[in-house]
């Protein structure tokens, strides 16, 4: 991805420097109780991508958070670790690059619609949230309480060495679907299936999940279109990396993985031939239209 040079965002709250080891060495399954996350494999899907969103959308409030959590300086810090420091002015790049495209998006594909930018939030170890404590174990996740985006850095590595989804467009993908789900709180998506999960049984409950992840899938390709259009910032390989992280961490590779079967009933984010799917239509579509994952008849 061609970033370096270019501006980054002014909505990154950066709070990293204050955790007891490294971000780069190794970390254990501990997970914040706040984001109500049970079982092994459950932690892995929520180490990729911010968490079950059964479980996230059923513990948030509806309305604007009670909980105040103090504030960092906004912008990234540097901290004496050179290559975090240098991903750290990527993520911003990517967000900076995702507040353009939203903004042109909802200014001409959302009537009377008017894009609210998120802010990004970079963390060591442990983070509180309007959504309850998390651990680094946690992932990237997104907050409807507070409208931020969570990123421990370390994330990046475990992408590229434990997952097998290597290169910088991959995580830049892990950037724009947890923006995606940012604008999936703007249109009203996250509040309406968090009503309909509330009535359901579990299983029909989870079905939501996948297609609200999937959606998020689907943002996360319209902006790797817009993008090009605008910035030019695609180099050979990206789109590639992209859908290779999206394979990674389909919910059929890592139940495979991690138990040698797969329970399709459990699904949550959506398979990995579903996530490439629907990454790859936003990528070749650009409008939000065509990402009505609800009303699809195939995933």
């Amino acid at each position: 991805m061609r970033w370096k040079g270019r501006k980054g965002s002014s909505n990154v709250e950066d709070r990293r420097g204050g955790g007891r080891r490294s971000p780069l060495r190794g970390r254990g399954a501990r997970v914040g109780g706040g984001l109500g996350i049970v079982g092994i494999a459950i932690v892995i899907i929520v180490q990729l991508m911010g968490g079950d969103p059964q479980e996230v959308l059923k513990k948030l409030p509806l309305n604007e958070p009670s909980t105040t959590v103090q504030s960092a300086p906004k912008g990234t810090q540097k901290t004496g670790n050179s290559q975090e420091d240098e991903l750290a002015e990527f993520v911003s790049v990517v967000l900076k690059d995702c507040e353009d495209v939203w903004n042109k998006v909802f200014r001409e594909q959302v009537r009377g619609g008017s894009y609210q930018e998120p802010v990004l939030v970079l963390f060591n170890n442990e983070v509180e949230s309007a959504c309850g404590f998390a651990s680094a174990a946690t992932g990237p996740f997104y907050c409807p309480g507070d409208q931020n985006m969570y990123i421990d850095l370390s994330f990046y590595y475990d992408l590229k060495n434990r997952f097998g989804a290597p290169g910088d467009f991959a995580m830049a993908y892990v950037v724009a679907h947890e923006v995606g789900h940012h604008v999936q709180y703007l249109l009203g998506t996250t509040r309406e299936v968090r009503q309909q999960q509330r009535r359901l049984p579990k299983v029909k409950a989870n079905k939501l999940s996948v297609m609200l992840e999937l959606q998020a899938d689907f943002y996360a390709g319209l902006w790797a279109h817009h993008a090009q259009k605008m910035k030019n910032i695609l180099e050979k390989g990206d789109i590639e990396e992209a859908l290779n992280a999206a394979q990674a961490i389909g919910d059929d590779r890592l139940q495979k993985n991690s138990r040698g079967y797969v329970i399709p009933e459990s699904f949550t984010h959506g398979t990995s031939a579903q996530r490439m799917r629907w990454y790859k239509k936003g990528f070749e579509s650009g409008r939000l239209r065509d990402g009505d994952t609800f009303s699809a008849r195939r995933l």
